[in-house]
């Protein structure tokens, strides 16, 4: 029988989701817990990876189990992880169901705040030169649609391709935050933190609009700005088919 369960994490503590050897990851953590819970050793597979300092409002894994989980596996679960690691739900699904190529759609928030403040430090990118938001939005609208992204790709990324089709990307202002909201198919390794760094360049007045399109067109990772800080990345849904579950 195959679950899948629902967590969020403050990834500040963690060298991303997937496990690696020498270094704590979130992945590790559940896998540890799962395994102590039910008594034997536990894999879970996540939708996908997060890196180093990101955090996860919802991340969706899936793992099998030979008999029916207990209804308290939940309450469990959040007893003996972190406290930077909560569960929020477990749906069992068909057994072909998979976290990761299953889904849909998913969508990231990039924060950023520009008046100095402890409360957001570590969950916010602390950035306080002015930017002209409406001009960031004229640039986010041209990421719409089925494209090349790879301007934005980290280099020596292992993918087949780097055509990603994005039905979300917009900035929303909120005071003095500014909030990055995207929402694809899929995504490319460091994709959201690279676009973030570019659209300030247009914010800034160093790029225009066109030559955010053009940056988007040469598919050349030096053309593109700087990626932001990890800190301020969320990973905020995971879309699946309702007929996957049971």
């Amino acid at each position: 029988m195959r679950y899948f369960l629902e967590v969020s994490y403050n990834g500040r503590a963690y060298h991303g989701w997937q496990r690696q050897e020498n270094a704590n990851s979130v992945q590790e953590e559940i896998e540890k817990g799962l395994s102590t819970i039910l008594r034997q050793q536990t894999s879970i597979l996540g939708s996908g990876r997060t890196d180093t300092g990101v955090h996860a409002k919802k991340q969706v894994l899936h793992f099998d189990l030979e008999k029916e989980m207990k209804s308290d596996l939940l309450h469990k679960l959040n007893g003996i992880l972190p406290p930077d690691i909560g569960v929020n739900s477990c749906r069992k699904v068909k057994e072909k169901a998979h976290a990761r190529f299953s889904a849909e759609r998913r969508g990231y928030h990039y924060y950023i705040h520009q008046k100095k403040t402890p409360f957001r430090e570590g969950l916010s990118y602390f950035y306080a030169p002015a930017l002209d938001v409406d001009l960031m939005n004229e640039a986010a609208k041209t990421l719409l649609g089925e494209q090349d992204f790879e301007s934005f790709s980290k280099v020596k990324t292992e993918v087949n391709h780097f055509r990603c089709t994005l039905h979300k990307a917009s900035w929303e202002t909120m005071g003095d935050q500014l909030i990055f909201h995207v929402e694809a198919n899929r995504f490319l390794r460091g994709m959201v933190r690279a676009l973030v760094g570019t659209l300030i360049e247009v914010g800034r007045g160093k790029l225009s609009v066109e030559d955010f399109v053009s940056i988007i067109a040469i598919r050349d990772r030096t053309r593109a700005g700087a990626a932001v800080p990890a800190h301020g990345l969320f990973l905020t849904s995971v879309d699946y088919p309702e007929d996957i579950y049971l």
